[in-house]
């Protein structure tokens, strides 16, 4: 029993993002916030840091971070943001990026972004500007942002017309994921962001979603030994990616299964907490398949087998609590087109030829689409 404690204390393991002079590690283990200092003090050239958190991380693990830096002599000051998706918005960047000038912070100490992706991707936004660009640090503490939104240096802020319309690729020094937090999780945050280690699968590696289902049960029960590899294997599959095409210019593009449709039910919503972005994410990539079945991709069976798992996972299926509240599908097509992966006003789509087998294409007959649309809003 004390040897599985320890294992499970202590052994990492780690993802090497490849992007030559800016390639980074990805660090990913229990209770690495209690040796964050170890990790992140050789990192700092005058031994001065910022954290960037919300409310309830300070409240529930900041002091771990805070304690660990502090044995090593690192001077914290700390910068508390609102939660919520509504936080990556203009009024919170120009408020923290003030923040960060009254904080002292040079052209070369690193800043910490303490949380999950909306810390994440509003702190390297806020990094990649201050003073023309500034070192940043991810310490993601939800599953969605260690397995997607910590990894590849995109960064970014929502606009009114589209979500993550204004950012920057803008790469961190190291990605440090504790899996122990996620173990304080509610159950809605860890299924939407399982909503994002499905999506790899489902893009990339059949073999990985055959494993996924097999796992369920365990998965469910956050085994150590499983969540090491969920987080892990993600990893790998977008680091991959994302060092091939770091600017996303083609291959990148894959890493949005899901999302075409899934940005628009969120900007549609208000990014408010009516539809985390996990949860739409999902239901896009069920989309995408239902979509790339209509248009000949692939089977049915495909489909039913993402249908079938999402419900053995307990993830959001249906819009039904929310249907009142959404624009009509021709309203949601139009906010679509503001998709970034859209080029003359032509909006590509990543759709898939089976499990594990996508693609990228601007050749689909919106007629389909409105189709799917009308079919899970009505």
């Amino acid at each position: 029993m004390n040897n599985k404690r320890k294992s499970k204390e202590t052994d990492c393991h780690t993802v090497a993002v490849d992007l030559g002079e800016r390639s980074y590690n990805i660090v990913i283990g229990y209770n690495l916030l209690d040796r964050a200092g170890e990790l992140i003090a050789p990192l700092l050239p005058r031994s001065k840091t910022v954290i960037v958190t919300d409310q309830k991380l300070y409240d529930s693990h900041f002091h771990r971070l805070r304690d660990s830096l502090e044995l090593q002599k690192v001077d914290c000051g700390v910068i508390v943001l609102d939660q919520g998706e509504g936080t990556k918005s203009w009024h919170h960047l120009e408020f923290l990026v003030e923040k960060l000038i009254e904080e002292k912070i040079e052209r070369n100490d690193p800043v910490i972004a303490f949380g999950g992706g909306v810390i994440g991707d509003l702190t390297g936004f806020a990094a990649s500007i201050l003073r023309r660009g500034v070192p940043y640090i991810q310490i993601p503490t939800t599953l969605l942002a260690q397995v997607d939104s910590s990894v590849g240096g995109k960064t970014s802020i929502n606009s009114r017309q589209g979500k993550n319309l204004v950012g920057a690729f803008y790469q961190p020094i190291l990605v440090m994921s504790d899996l122990s937090v996620l173990e304080t999780l509610s159950p809605r945050d860890f299924r939407a962001g399982y909503g994002e280690v499905l999506k790899y699968g489902l893009l990339a590696d059949k073999e990985f979603f055959e494993w996924l289902v097999h796992q369920s049960q365990s998965i469910k029960k956050l085994n150590p030994d499983i969540m090491r590899k969920i987080v892990g294997r993600s990893c790998e599959i977008k680091a991959q990616i994302a060092s091939q095409d770091e600017k996303e210019k083609e291959k990148r593009a894959l890493l949005n299964l899901g999302h075409t449709f899934g940005h628009a039910l969120e900007t549609a919503t208000g990014y408010s907490t009516k539809l985390l972005h996990g949860e739409a994410v999902a239901i896009g990539c069920r989309l995408a398949f239902e979509l790339s079945k209509r248009a000949g991709y692939c089977t049915s069976e495909d489909v039913t087998r993402v249908t079938d798992h999402m419900k053995e996972m307990d993830m959001l299926l249906s819009l039904d609590a929310i249907k009142s509240e959404l624009p009509s599908v021709d309203d949601l097509i139009e906010i679509m087109h503001q998709d970034k992966k859209s080029q003359g006003g032509v909006l590509k789509f990543v759709l898939v030829k089976g499990i594990g087998q996508s693609f990228v294409t601007s050749k689909v007959d919106l007629g389909l689409v409105h189709e799917v649309l009308e079919d899970i809003l009505t």
